[in-house]
């Protein structure tokens, strides 16, 4: 019992008559445009003749466009400003020595008068020499709790400064 196979005249399997047996989806996908949304058809069809900034995009895309250009010349300014920066440090003087690192005649800034700077660098220095001290004694009280056990090479070079610091501060301080 076996069934014949019907015969498909050859003009149903043509192009013509081809496109009634797509799925809706198929057709879908072929109606819709080959475009991005949001461009324009005309500046499509002409791709060299406008800048492609202005012409063929959307609201939305103009002002996306301009945020991005903002955001590109804030980060030039930004590395401008750090480079100027860089080359203004480069240009003070290296040989100013950091605060705590010894002994120096102090630098006046462009604001205060002669006779402000040494008394604002004296009271830095002291109250700079101070902590140090109380950071010493701390650390002092620890060790002689057992809270460390061992101390390392920076802390015993700590404990080991306290009579230069407290001879600094008797200094500054008959001074003043």
């Amino acid at each position: 019992m076996s069934h014949p196979v019907p015969s498909i005249p050859g003009d149903i399997l043509s192009s013509k008559s081809l496109s009634r047996y797509e799925n809706k989806y198929v057709k879908f996908f072929r109606s819709k445009p080959e475009l991005p949304p949001g461009l324009n058809p005309e500046a499509a069809a002409a791709p060299g003749k406008a800048e492609p900034s202005d012409t063929g995009l959307s609201k939305a895309a103009k002002r996306n466009l301009k945020r991005k250009e903002k955001r590109k010349q804030q980060q030039e300014k930004g590395e401008r400003d750090t480079d100027e920066l860089i080359q203004a440090l480069e240009r003070s003087a290296l040989s100013e020595p950091l605060p705590g690192c010894g002994t120096a005649s102090p630098v006046v800034s462009p604001g205060t008068s002669p006779g402000d700077a040494p008394a604002s660098e004296r009271s830095r220095r002291l109250k700079n020499l101070r902590k140090k001290l109380r950071q010493v004694e701390e650390l002092q009280q620890r060790l002689d709790a057992g809270e460390v056990p061992n101390p390392t090479r920076e802390q015993l070079e700590k404990l080991s400064r306290r009579k230069t610091l407290e001879e600094e501060l008797r200094d500054l301080e008959r001074d003043s």
